[in-house]
């Protein structure tokens, strides 16, 4: 079966279709902005490629259906987990990179094990007025599932939740859907749900039920994110090529625990507690401006706000002119190399001297 995708849960890039928000935040505005539009357009580019499992048209013109008594096995050659899934219940499988192979042993675990989606809702296509999805009617595809999701899902994880998704959070809106030979053999019984998802797309393992957890959309210190032509993409070995490495994670209810705080707010705050984290997570003061890196972090949205979220990463990273991200080999707390080579310290401050140092070839400073 498939999420969004033949044969299985799709793999997505993260929030793919949701509200639009770069996944980091650079201290500075400007560099905040111009990552903002990379990491949109790498969204928007895997839409184009890949059956999304998120989006948010929050039409509800038909909602899903479900009967008192759970979805119905219909002869579907997909399996008795998924013939049976029902609200609530968590999926697993084994991951494979041949689709004819992925998602083939798809099996009900309880909820406190590692699983890769948590149903929601059933959605029943035999009961969808006209003959689209009747009997020896086409398989849909990939993009008329990611319509279906769109149209169907983001309600239904809505009521599940109780309307407590963060849309910007960890986890985004799945639809898992009968292969073709599982729809060739009636099955018409979907499956709306969450997933946890990397930036790039692939679907990663959790624990625990979504509404029981914090949504933030953090990693763990230490957590280096993967490149690919100057975007991120999924958790690496510090070791390997990267985009950035996450350093800290701060909970902003510590410093705002009644209402939420503007971004000017969040920033101005976040900059003093992320540079004192750099200093300790990299081992001095000087570290980070000698390594050429760039402190950055995340911001917060009212709509993550208001679904419990509160905990953000710091980062560090080292942008691009163009906007993007440069590749960084070793984590940050030891020799790294910038695009392959060593980065070189820029001259020291002068002591005592407010006045940068001046470029080669620049005018002299009045009164020097």
């Amino acid at each position: 079966m498939s999420s969004d995708q033949s044969n299985g849960a799709e793999p997505q890039p993260k929030n793919a279709g949701q509200p639009e928000k770069a996944p980091r935040s650079m201290s500075a505005t400007t560099t905040r902005r111009a990552l903002a539009a990379v990491a949109a357009g790498a969204v928007v580019a895997a839409i184009a490629t890949f059956a999304i499992a998120g989006g948010f048209n929050r039409s509800e013109n038909l909602p899903a259906h479900s009967t008192g008594s759970g979805p119905q096995a219909t002869g579907s050659v997909e399996g008795d987990a998924f013939a049976s899934a029902a609200a609530g219940d968590c999926l697993d499988w084994t991951p494979s990179n041949d689709p004819q192979e992925d998602r083939k042993d798809v099996a009900k675990v309880d909820c406190s094990e590692e699983h890769r989606f948590e149903v929601a809702a059933p959605l029943d296509l035999s009961v969808y007025p006209g003959a689209e999805f009747g009997p020896g009617s086409r398989y849909p595809g990939a993009l008329r599932f990611a319509a279906l999701r769109d149209e169907h899902c983001v309600p239904a994880v809505d009521t599940y939740l109780g309307a407590k998704f963060d849309p910007y959070g960890k986890f985004s809106v799945g639809l898992m859907f009968p292969s073709e030979s599982g729809w060739a053999a009636g099955e018409r019984t979907l499956r709306c749900g969450l997933q946890f998802s990397s930036t790039a797309g692939t679907l990663l393992p959790f624990t625990g039920k979504v509404a029981e957890q914090d949504q933030s959309n953090i990693w763990d210190p230490g957590t280096c994110i993967g490149i690919n032509q100057n975007v991120p993409t999924d958790p690496v070995d510090c070791a390997q090529p990267h985009a950035f490495e996450v350093i800290s994670v701060v909970d902003l209810a510590t410093q705002f625990p009644a209402s939420m705080p503007t971004v000017e707010d969040q920033d101005k705050y976040l900059e003093g507690v992320c540079t004192q984290a750099a200093n300790e997570y990299l081992g001095s003061a000087d570290a980070l401006r000698n390594k050429t890196l760039t402190l950055f972090w995340d911001n917060l949205e009212l709509d993550s706000w208001l679904a419990g979220s509160r905990r953000v990463n710091c980062s560090v990273g080292k942008e691009t002119d163009a906007g993007g991200f440069s590749t960084i080999t070793g984590s940050a707390k030891g020799e790294i190399l910038i695009n392959g080579a060593a980065p070189v310290p820029p001259p020291p401050i002068p002591e005592g001297r407010s006045i940068p140092t001046p470029l080669p070839g620049a005018a002299p400073v009045p009164g020097n």
